[in-house]
């Protein structure tokens, strides 16, 4: 991993105090509504410790899983991370696959032209998750008109998303194996090749408003001094914490499950990793809460860039599923990773054999980020809170399994 030196950030210098006040914070996020409460240990408006209470979504998922065929498994993890829903899916289904490849008799293997499709459908949710986190990290410092800028082509997405799996947030689309037929919504309404008609008609439309966000968020001055230099994660903090994902980039640590562990067929396309650096014409250093945030926008360039290379070549032919009569993983274990958008997402599964997995862990890159809060904060003011907040991107679904 290559790293980029840090340099200064806005942190106040505490000094001992008498009067301690203690101020229960939040929600303050769409992603956190309800489910995050923040204990913030205070001196005047300078914030001494912040302390993330979680717990209050708990759901059992992990437990429940034990219960559960792996097939069934799969709406569970939609539900983890509703952002980015198809992501957790292809994430669980990855694991589920890598423990089946064990089981040489059934010669198991997923069709290439289910590969391109996960590719195309995870690239524009990424897209998806990272506008809802532009959009929302805007309002959350004031700025409204990002947040319907972001909606609105969001929208779109939904609509793609919608024509192949019909939701629009609980997103179901890969399986254990491949994924399911695109299918359409009213007869005679959408063939595949209409729907890669439109999924280009809206690279079109959507590459070039990248930059006007930018122009609009990304160099806005009121932005700026409330993201640059605040909360300042050096590279060597990010991985004791095991941040992952654009929280890692953010603090200029150049990894990415994409291209440094290739799995599916993300060898065959050319993109590039954003990977912070300091900007000093603007203010920016390594780390902080702008760096986090900027790595997101680039990387929906680069999203961008691998679906135009899919839509370019067209999809194989073949089948989109795997011959797959039952999902019985044989004895054994299996740890997999995947780069979703917030970043490393795992899943460990242990199977006897069964129909059902013996044990079932996530890995979710929400829990690392969230718990280097406390630390992040230290010394800053009660505002930058969140800025924090919504420079890390957390979905408490995911933190809370």
């Amino acid at each position: 991993m290559e790293t980029t030196p840090q340099t200064e950030s806005k942190i106040i210098e505490l000094k001992p105090f008498a009067d301690e006040m203690v101020v229960n914070m939040g929600p303050q996020h769409p992603s956190t509504h309800g489910v995050l409460r923040l204990e913030l240990k205070l001196d005047g408006e300078v914030v001494r410790e912040a302390i993330p209470h979680i717990g209050y979504l708990h759901r059992c998922f992990e437990k429940h899983s034990e219960n559960l065929s792996y097939p069934q498994i799969i709406p569970f993890t939609d539900r983890m991370d509703y952002i980015a829903a198809m992501n957790q899916n292809w994430g669980f289904c990855l694991a589920v696959e890598k423990l089946l490849e064990a089981d040489e008799s059934k010669n198991f293997e997923v069709p290439e032209r289910a590969e391109y499709l996960r590719v195309l459908i995870c690239e524009l949710n990424r897209i998806a998750s990272h506008l809802l986190s532009f959009g929302t990290y805007g309002m959350d410092l004031g700025a409204f008109t990002p947040f319907l800028y972001a909606f609105r082509d969001r929208e779109r997405l939904l609509l793609l998303f919608e024509k192949v799996c019909g939701a629009r947030l609980t997103y179901n689309y890969i399986r254990i194996g491949g994924v399911s037929e695109i299918i359409p919504m009213e007869p005679g309404s959408i063939t595949e090749q209409n729907f890669l008609d439109e999924v280009e008609a809206f690279l079109d439309y959507f590459e070039p408003l990248i930059d006007e966000y930018n122009e609009l968020l990304t160099k806005n001055s009121i932005f700026a001094e409330r993201t640059m230099r605040v909360a300042v994660m050096p590279a060597e903090m990010a991985l004791s914490y095991g941040a992952t994902g654009p929280n890692l980039r953010g603090s200029g640590v150049d990894w990415d499950l994409r291209r440094d562990e290739p799995y599916s067929i993300y060898d065959r396309f050319d993109f590039d990793v954003p990977v912070a650096v300091d900007v000093p014409e603007l203010g920016a250093v390594v780390g902080d809460c702008w760096s986090r945030y900027k790595i997101r926008m680039d990387e929906m360039k680069e999203s961008v860039r691998i679906v135009r290379q899919i839509l370019a070549g067209g999809l194989p032919g073949g089948p989109v599923m795997a011959d797959l009569k039952a999902v019985r993983p044989p004895k054994g274990e299996i740890y997999f990773r995947s780069e979703a958008p917030r970043g490393e997402l795992g899943f460990y599964i242990v199977s006897d054999g069964t129909p059902k997995p013996v044990r079932l862990k996530g890995r979710s890159p929400c829990f690392s980020a969230l718990s280097a809060l406390q630390e992040l904060s230290r010394g800053l003011m009660v505002a930058d809170i969140i800025a924090i907040i919504g420079s890390i991107d957390i979905v408490m679904g995911e933190v809370d399994r």
